[in-house]
């Protein structure tokens, strides 16, 4: 069974087992309150938080809804680096930098932990059950993270005219951006927003990139890997799975990163020494899936059960 339905799975299976148990117990003298008796237990895990979000400037670490600088690179004063936002299987953040990458936090059971681990969890909450960071970025777009393609190389986010990252809860989910303002784009400036978007009860998160001034752009993303990767690509998806390197985590292990994405809407998919990267048509939004899983959960522990899960995942 794929993670993304254990709440709910284990949710109704308290409630039916409950309400067997009070069938018989009771003989149904009260059908009512053996209901309410079967289903109480199931309540906080169908009302809990499924989603979170954090940002903070590491100095004070107040967490605020949006942070807005002329200064376009902030990396290493925003906490996190960047925006973060996290559903039960993994957490996300957008680097506060030219980069346009996104990073990941690998979880090792289904549970929120940005607000008490704020990405980096003590070796004490790790051994309580915590995940950490094990996934390691480099100079790529990481697990879905964007740039722009000029029609011969890749152009890097670089704000001129400032750069601005939000949070937010919103009904069943929650949603992190980054707008860098101003960015060189051949003879123009363009404006250019990611957003991630997480929602209750999915492992998988919708980014988005908008062209929000300066006309059609062609984006790049795509997902990155490390040598001795498995990786599974077809027309409309993309799964690699393998260990990162040692200098991100004194444990490190291996890590599936996926994608799902409209074939119709690229104009090159390309294999890099160190991604799987599309690019897509001139266009003012372009959006994709993406999910990870790790070796240290008990769901999507394997190459082959990470890549059936992105196989059968559709966009």
């Amino acid at each position: 069974m794929t993670a993304y339905v254990f709440g709910w799975y284990f949710a109704i299976v308290i409630v039916l087992s409950n309400f067997a148990q009070s069938i018989i117990e009771m003989r149904m003298k009260n059908p009512f309150k053996t209901l309410l008796m079967a289903v109480l237990p199931a309540l906080p895990l169908w009302l809990s938080a499924q989603t979170d979000v954090s940002l903070f400037w590491r100095s004070d670490s107040v967490q605020l809804s949006e942070i807005s600088v002329a200064d376009g690179d902030q990396y290493r004063r925003i906490g996190h680096h960047g925006p973060a936002i996290e559903n039960m299987y993994m957490a996300l953040r957008i680097y506060f930098n030219h980069s346009g990458s996104i990073d990941v936090y690998s979880k090792k059971q289904p549970q929120l932990e940005l607000a008490t681990a704020h990405w980096y969890p003590t070796d004490a909450m790790q051994a309580a059950g915590y995940g950490c960071d094990e996934y390691k970025v480099g100079s790529t777009v990481g697990l879905g993270g964007y740039n722009l393609w000029d029609g011969e190389q890749i152009v890097k986010l670089t704000a001129t005219e400032g750069r601005d990252v939000s949070v937010r809860k919103i009904k069943g989910g929650a949603v992190a951006e980054m707008l860098a303002k101003g960015v060189p784009y051949g003879e123009k400036k363009v404006d250019i927003l990611i957003r991630v978007t997480m929602k209750d009860h999915e492992r998988w998160a919708i980014v988005e990139a908008f062209a929000k001034k300066g006309g059609k752009v062609q984006f790049v993303t795509g997902v990155n890997f490390h040598p001795g990767k498995q990786a599974f690509t077809d027309q409309g998806h993309i799964a690699v799975w393998g260990r990162h390197p040692e200098d991100v985590s004194k444990n490190p292990i291996n890590i599936g990163g996926g994608m799902v994405y409209k074939q119709r809407t690229v104009a090159q998919k390309k294999l890099t020494d160190d991604a799987v990267l599309i690019i897509s048509r001139p266009t003012k939004h372009y959006k994709t899936k993406v999910v990870s899983a790790g070796e240290k959960e008990a769901d999507l522990n394997t190459a082959d059960k990470f890549i059936q899960y992105v196989q059968q995942l559709k966009y």
